[in-house]
């Protein structure tokens, strides 16, 4: 299942709008979605996933957000992008999910850091 797939399956149900490891990986190397790091850019430039955006929680705007694909909001553990996955469902976004592993589960699983 695509990630666009993947998302419309979850809108209007009560999933929780996460991505795993291996179907961020597949859609990375397709280049189906845009990552969003919302770390802080002291954490970001320590590495973040390659081609990764920074729009930091602490001054976040949804409408910010890149358009055109999908988006994935990733963080250090999952707690800020779960944050502001909820603050951009909240401004209408439908095409947004997290991983919720972070930063700290994408470089455990040996995904790519740049």
């Amino acid at each position: 299942m695509g990630l666009t797939d993947f998302l419309k399956s979850l809108v209007g149900s009560t999933g929780d709008r996460t991505i795993s490891f291996a179907d961020l990986s597949t859609q990375l190397k397709a280049g189906a979605v845009t990552v969003v790091d919302v770390r802080e850019p002291n954490e970001f430039v320590t590495g973040t996933v390659p081609g990764a955006v920074n729009l930091p929680l602490s001054r976040f705007d949804a409408s910010a957000l890149p358009s055109g694909k999908p988006v994935v909001l990733i963080c250090q553990v999952g707690g800020r992008s779960a944050k502001a996955l909820h603050a951009a469902l909240s401004a209408g976004r439908d095409d947004v999910c997290h991983y919720a592993g972070g930063m700290s589960g994408w470089r455990r699983e040996g995904g790519p850091v740049a």
